[in-house]
């Protein structure tokens, strides 16, 4: 059986035997369609905890790109572009999954940059109006808050980082963390164990 868990917030992950396959699902009603496979994250159906985010969340989107990072097969992405017409940047380490971001951009008439990175290494000058994460738990505290610190230094001055963590997997650590670095923090839902959080 492929591990799949140990095996998605990894770059190298192309000796797992491809399976490629096709899911479809709605997000506010409206319907997406994602090529998925083996070595990434929720390749059977689109997360529970990334539409959670998208369909409770009352996005203002100001002027600017929007990054998905962490994108995986590139459900945020998608859905900003589809549904806002926003300018968006999907990044990851995930080699597999950035090429099924490719895939599923063009799948879904959509348009946007997709970027190798772990956390902001390959996104160093780039700043952002929003920046949205559902991240790699499993990875371990030192990467997620990693990724939460260089999250905050690029935003635009006026942009929002959205998170979205289960309570079991650290939730309550992540929002004290959360408020070390941003001036303000908000659990602006919370249910059956998940916290959307939204910092500026």
């Amino acid at each position: 059986m492929v591990n799949n868990t140990k095996q998605y917030f990894n770059r190298e992950n192309n000796e797992l035997p491809s399976e490629k396959k096709l899911i479809k699902g709605l997000i506010k009603d409206v319907p997406f369609s994602f090529y998925t496979d083996n070595g990434v994250f929720s390749k059977d159906y689109i997360d529970y905890a990334t539409k959670l985010l998208l369909e409770k969340t009352e996005f203002e989107i100001p002027d600017g790109e929007v990054l998905d990072l962490g994108c995986g097969y590139g459900v945020v992405g998608c859905y900003f572009n589809k549904i806002y017409n926003a300018s968006v940047v999907l990044s990851d380490v995930n080699l597999r999954a950035l090429e099924l971001s490719k895939e599923n951009l063009l799948l879904n008439g959509c348009i946007g940059e997709v970027i190798e990175s772990d956390s902001f290494d390959n996104l160093s000058n780039r700043t952002f109006s929003c920046i949205l994460s559902n991240p790699p738990i499993h990875a371990g505290k030192d990467i997620i808050y990693r990724m939460f610190s260089e999250a905050a230094s690029h935003l635009n001055s006026n942009g929002s980082f959205y998170v979205v963590i289960q309570e079991k997997h650290g939730a309550p650590s992540a929002v004290k963390k959360l408020k070390e670095i941003f001036s303000h923090v908000e659990v602006y839902y919370k249910k059956k164990g998940f916290y959307l959080i939204k910092c500026n």
